[in-house]
């Protein structure tokens, strides 16, 4: 079965380079590389079966079917890579509310709506991975005391002077300047927020001095889309 498995490597790695569009090999185009994948198999099977000790049929049978499945797989795999990575990020966003799903060549993130009916936003304020809630409804980006301490603003040097009005009630905000936000890879800086008194807010919030900086953002049933 070493034989087998070796040949079915060799295999791969000639039909990467004909996917490849790596030109010629050995002086062959690839046309003609590619005609030479079975002979190759043939041959090293052939190879192995003449030096190997004898097996029984079925073994034989059974192995070859294996490492063709195996070969096959790699093969699909290597073909849908891109597809399949989409699904699996398309799963993390759901099993991880906050993960952005990123097109990295279109500059947009796209974001699951959580359980709670709420667009859990994992964004990284002043180098700090910070939790939010994308709100259209907040006219800043709001931070809770324990996020903006832990993006390394002094809290107690703040003067709460700004009226708000949020879901408990009425309170009182301090206005800041963020060095940095970033969300889904799209990242603005000197940005203009606020930081809430212990107890106004129990989640941070991206709000529209971030939002309006895009060149746009949608909202449908499930996902939430950011654009750079």
């Amino acid at each position: 079965m070493l034989f087998i498995g070796l040949a079915l490597v060799i295999a791969v790695g000639i039909a990467l380079l004909i996917s490849a569009d790596a030109g010629t090999l050995i002086g062959l185009s690839q046309m003609q590389t590619a005609q030479l994948v079975p002979l190759v198999i043939i041959l090293i099977i052939v190879a192995g079966g003449m030096s190997a000790r004898r097996f029984r049929a079925a073994e034989l049978v059974g192995g070859v079917i294996g490492w063709v499945g195996i070969f096959a797989i790699v093969i699909v795999t290597y073909t849908y890579r891109d597809e399949i990575f989409n699904v699996a990020q398309r799963v993390a966003g759901e099993l991880q509310p906050g993960v952005a799903l990123v097109d990295a060549q279109g500059g947009t993130a796209t974001f699951r709506r959580g359980m709670n009916g709420h667009f859990e936003v994992r964004t990284n304020v002043n180098g700090h991975e910070t939790p939010m809630v994308f709100d259209t409804g907040a006219s800043t980006v709001v931070l809770t005391v324990p996020d903006a301490e832990a993006a390394g603003i002094r809290t107690e040097d703040l003067r709460y002077i700004v009226p708000v009005s949020t879901a408990n009630g009425q309170g009182l905000a301090a206005r800041v300047r963020l060095s940095s936000i970033s969300v889904g890879g799209i990242e603005r800086r000197n940005i203009t927020a606020l930081v809430t008194r212990e107890g106004v807010l129990e989640t941070s919030l991206l709000g529209m001095t971030f939002l309006e900086t895009l060149s746009r953002y949608s909202v449908t049933q499930n996902s939430l889309e950011i654009a750079d």
